[in-house]
């Protein structure tokens, strides 16, 4: 071959390798000079190979349309490869993107694996779901430990759902959540959970934007409907149980506050020396509060009033 085609032969080499020759900080650094096709060129190489942080770029560049076409379907796909590998940013990003497009199942399973490894996005949402049972069973306490957990990392959408939910729970269940929340703060990762195949650079130097986040919103709890006077009226009560705290006696009633049987009733905390007992009436006989009884499904019995 003569001199000038292997001069040729070497420029087009050259050409060829830069991205391949390159790490995934260089194709942030061409990002965030929005030199997003030159991103893009330089982490797809790395991403082929199983870069888990150039996979969760990608993705990125894919989801906001930035030197690719806008794919959300690709975004996705790179999003799980990397999730897959045990990237955290990966995992929470996708369990967002999931869950807000309505694949709440697969959505809230990438989310709990982020939340658990400390993820304050992944921890409000989930947390949210979880006090709405939306998409999961619903669990109150469970829910507000985990968006205190987020809100304590200064995540402020969390901020503003605690304070909300602080407003929701009686004094007594936030306690008992607050405690839940500090009990899994402290307990060790299971050596069974996903570990990180090594130090996410993507956190530290600034990578395409964050998903933005989409909390779910609380729901109230339903409301007794009020029923017409003659139907409330009565001298008899049902009585719920009697509590060392009064805290446990209204966490007891708002639980059971929202079911028929109780509908338009309120609820009476009635001190009998160091207990606080639980009734709510009125009921017009004593077999309407026996029937109360049998439909909450709890212990309870009926009482006349006064």
């Amino acid at each position: 071959m003569s001199p000038k085609y292997l001069v040729a032969a070497a420029l087009v080499a050259t050409l060829g390798t830069p991205a391949f020759g390159q790490s995934v900080k260089a194709g942030i650094e061409a990002w965030q000079r929005a030199d997003y096709a030159t991103a893009v060129t330089i982490w797809r190489p790395l991403a082929v190979r199983g870069d888990a942080d150039a996979e969760f770029n990608l993705g990125q560049a894919y989801r906001l349309g930035r030197g690719v076409p806008l794919d959300l379907s690709a975004a996705e796909s790179w999003f799980q490869r990397a999730a897959n590998s045990g990237h955290l940013d990966a995992e929470a990003t996708l369990g967002l993107l999931l869950f807000q497009n309505g694949e709440k199942v697969d959505g809230i399973k990438w989310l709990r694996r982020a939340a658990d490894q400390n993820e304050p996005r992944a921890q409000l949402v989930y947390g949210t779901a979880l006090y709405n049972g939306d998409g999961v069973a619903q669990d109150r306490l469970l829910g507000y430990a985990y968006v205190s957990r987020a809100a304590g990392q200064g995540l402020a959408p969390a901020q503003e759902t605690l304070a909300q939910l602080d407003g929701m729970l009686p004094p007594t269940d936030r306690r008992l959540a607050l405690s839940i929340a500090a009990d899994a703060q402290r307990a060790p990762r299971s050596s069974s959970a996903p570990k990180q195949q090594k130090p996410v650079k993507v956190a530290s130097a600034q990578p395409p934007k964050a998903q933005h986040i989409k909390p779910v919103p609380i729901k109230q709890p339903a409301k007794p409907t009020a029923a017409p006077v003659a139907a409330v009226s009565g001298h008899w009560r049902i009585q719920l149980g009697a509590f060392s705290q009064r805290g446990a006696a209204e966490a007891l009633y708002h639980r059971i506050s929202g079911k028929a049987a109780v509908a338009g009733r309120v609820p009476f905390y009635v001190s009998a020396g160091p207990v606080t007992r639980l009734q709510v009436g009125p009921f017009p006989t004593k077999g309407a509060a026996a029937s109360a009884c049998s439909s909450l499904g709890i212990a309870c019995f009926a009482i006349p009033a006064g």
